[in-house]
């Protein structure tokens, strides 16, 4: 066993702190080839993932042996995915945005949540283009993957992400806030005024919006 150890650091806080904000060692070593073998669910393999992604090698047994540490199977539940992210904001309740952040992640819909889905996932919020990052939030605030945003859909995301940032907020946010903030972001993003938003309305919104894409560093801030 090689005792080249990497610290794993991420900006950010949230599910992918758990994984990644610990000290792991990693091998060179058939050792890591069988840990990914004898999973209960056997993720792909590493140069698989590798040309996937744009994690190295060794960024991908970092983070696998994060991801296996906090699920053995190699797959998480929702529940799970909600307890582990609730850690990270106990001054709120972490528990409808983890909801929602786990269907995004949950990219075959099955209920659970693989680490091929995770590192997938995670490449394009880490190391993704503006135009993936912009694709990768469009399917968060598509709650039910229509392929349309609605302001109600909006709005939840919202209410769900002031409702984990809880009392730490500042100044404090008055109820009505989350709407209000809805209202100005959809007037500007539904250009035809037909009452959705489609992925085309929202990337060109957000990209020709400097005040859009500040506020769309809180979506980053709290993955």
């Amino acid at each position: 066993m090689s005792d080249n150890c990497l610290s794993a650091h991420l900006p950010g806080q949230g599910l992918m702190g758990v994984f990644l904000r610990q000290r792991v060692c990693v091998t060179d070593s058939v050792e890591d080839e069988l840990e990914f073998a004898l999973a209960r669910h056997r993720p792909e393999g590493l140069e698989q993932l590798e040309a996937q992604t744009r994690f190295s090698r060794k960024e991908l047994q970092i983070l696998y042996r994060g991801f296996k540490n906090e699920c053995p199977s190699g797959v998480v539940n929702e529940d799970t995915f909600k307890d582990i992210y609730s850690q990270f904001f106990p001054q709120g309740d972490a528990s409808m945005y983890a909801h929602f952040l786990f269907n995004a992640f949950d990219s075959d819909h099955n209920g659970c949540v693989s680490f091929e889905d995770f590192v997938l996932g995670l490449s394009v919020l880490l190391r993704g283009s503006v135009q993936e990052k912009l694709n990768w939030a469009f399917n968060l605030y598509d709650i039910n993957k229509d392929g349309y945003i609605t302001k109600e859909e909006m709005l939840d995301i919202m209410r769900a992400i002031y409702d984990m940032m809880g009392k730490w907020t500042y100044p404090l946010l008055k109820e009505e806030t989350p709407r209000q903030h809805v209202d100005i972001f959809f007037q500007k993003m539904d250009k035809n005024r037909d009452g959705v938003v489609t992925i085309d309305e929202f990337i060109d919104c957000c990209q020709n919006d400097e005040n859009i894409m500040k506020s769309m560093q809180l979506f980053e801030n709290v993955i």
